[in-house]
């Protein structure tokens, strides 16, 4: 991609955005850099971004300016109905995300995961297998590591594995990974794709440019997987929990992983060696091993690897244990689907703490997992009222609505009791009361620890 010369407008100020800033302008690229956020709001030093030669355009849209530029990279938090966005294309200024970029860029064999629940915890156990047997390999994408601040230090000799999100695969139209994998599709982000099938249909768009010669890897207990199977040019191969595949990754016997592919079976590891807990992680090891497989990972290698493996962060994640009540923190669980596994993998009756941002969601199903596990329900956040009315219709009567974090922990741990656990895990996303999802569950460990005190 030659880019000297070239005027580029890079859209959003995130960490990404300027580290995609920084890549075009060592290719030579002339660079501005947008971001709505008016100067003396910016809490990073912007005299080092000027230093480098690139222009800032800040505290407005760039839609008087669009047609001035050769390319537009932007943040996978915009949403390409934008004006200034629309405005770009039809003027036919190409129009690109970070990720794209950063892809564009990376000599080495990508393997890409996608889905709607267990990409970060799916990435970050086959970026641990691919670390520890190629030494410069690197994990970039959604999982909070910018593409475009790695892509140069990957040779083509490694890997890099990538977790990439539904924002990012819709301005991503070159991406081609060697390996790709749909973990699983449920209704999530509505409130950007507007519709279910828009939203399944960005997700397969992971696959858009596969031949034969690319593997797609794909949840065979998912309907919407099986669909996506059958309008592909990869070749398609499936894991599953609750099926014996003539092919691929199961679950045999309910108890081991076992990998068949070439008219060879493999049993990697029992479930009761891992460290991960629920059904839904085991699919996620599965996944995991079957890209590292295909990427000529030893098998002996690979079962070292999941055994030792512990989880991510904000993804069921111990805490702490008070007076015989567990508390495991769940933030990353940001819709429904995600929760509802995190509810079935706990193996105590649970005090839950949910609710916060609404993204267009139907509670209902989470709600009636509900059953014969949840025992009590404190819900707080912008989407309270929805939830309540839900649990209502439902028949769950069990719960109360509370105004702060802190409060909801301090009733959480009040209604349980010994032998019970208490869960954050939210079924939403965290924007209405904190920045994140990571800032959610730090906030909640801290306050699960001064309850020792």
């Amino acid at each position: 991609m030659d880019l000297f010369g070239k005027k580029a407008l890079v859209c959003g100020m995130a960490t990404s955005g300027i580290s995609a800033a920084k890549l075009l302008r060592s290719k030579g690229a002339i660079v501005t850099l947008q971001d709505l956020k008016e100067e003396e709001k910016f809490d990073i030093d912007l005299n080092k971004i000027k230093s480098l030669g690139i222009d800032l355009f800040l505290g407005k849209n760039p839609d008087e300016i669009v047609g001035d530029f050769d390319l537009m990279v932007i943040s996978p938090g915009l949403d390409l109905e934008l004006s200034f966005i629309r405005k770009a294309m039809e003027l036919g200024v190409e129009v690109i995300g970070e990720f794209e970029l950063g892809a564009r860029f990376c000599k080495a064999p990508i393997l890409a995961i996608t889905g709607t629940n267990g990409k970060t915890t799916t990435t970050a156990l086959l970026g641990k297998i691919v670390a520890s047997y190629h030494k410069d390999s690197q994990v970039v994408g959604n999982i909070g590591i910018a593409f475009t601040e790695k892509c140069e230090n990957i040779s083509e000799n490694s890997i890099c594995v990538a977790e990439v999100s539904s924002f990012q695969l819709e301005s991503s139209p070159d991406f081609n990974p060697n390996v790709a994998a749909i973990l699983n599709i449920t209704p999530d982000h509505l409130d950007r794709h507007k519709t279910f099938e828009n939203y399944a249909n960005v997700k397969a768009s992971i696959a858009k440019n596969h031949t034969s010669s690319d593997y797609l890897i794909l949840n065979y207990d998912d309907n919407n997987c099986q669909r996506i199977a059958k309008t592909v040019k990869s070749r398609v191969i499936f894991f599953s929990s609750t099926n014996i595949l003539e092919e691929g990754v199961y679950l045999k016997n309910g108890e081991y992983i076992c990998l068949k592919l070439d008219g060879e079976e493999y049993d990697v590891a029992h479930i009761d060696e891992l460290k991960v807990l629920g059904k839904h992680n085991h699919e996620n090891v599965m996944a995991a091993v079957l890209m590292a497989y295909l990427a000529k990972i030893p098998l002996a290698h690979i079962r070292r690897e999941i055994i030792d493996f512990g989880g991510v962060e904000h993804r069921i994640e111990y805490v702490t244990t008070i007076n015989d009540i567990e508390f495991y923190n769940d933030s990353k669980g940001t819709n429904s689907d995600a929760s509802e596994k995190s509810i079935e993998a706990m193996k105590r009756p649970i005090v839950l703490i949910g609710g916060g941002y609404d993204k267009n969601a139907d509670f209902t199903d989470w709600i009636k997992k509900f059953r014969g596990r949840v025992k009590e329900f404190v819900i707080l956040g912008e989407v309270k009222e929805k939830i309540a009315r839900t649990c209502d219709d439902v028949g769950f009567k069990n719960y109360t609505l509370v105004d702060s974090f802190e409060v909801a922990v301090n009733l959480a741990y009040e209604k349980a009791n010994s032998g019970d656990c208490v869960l954050l895990s939210p079924a939403c996303a965290s924007w209405d009361m904190f920045k994140s999802f990571e800032e959610r569950g730090e906030i909640f460990k801290s306050l699960v620890y001064k309850l020792k005190k």
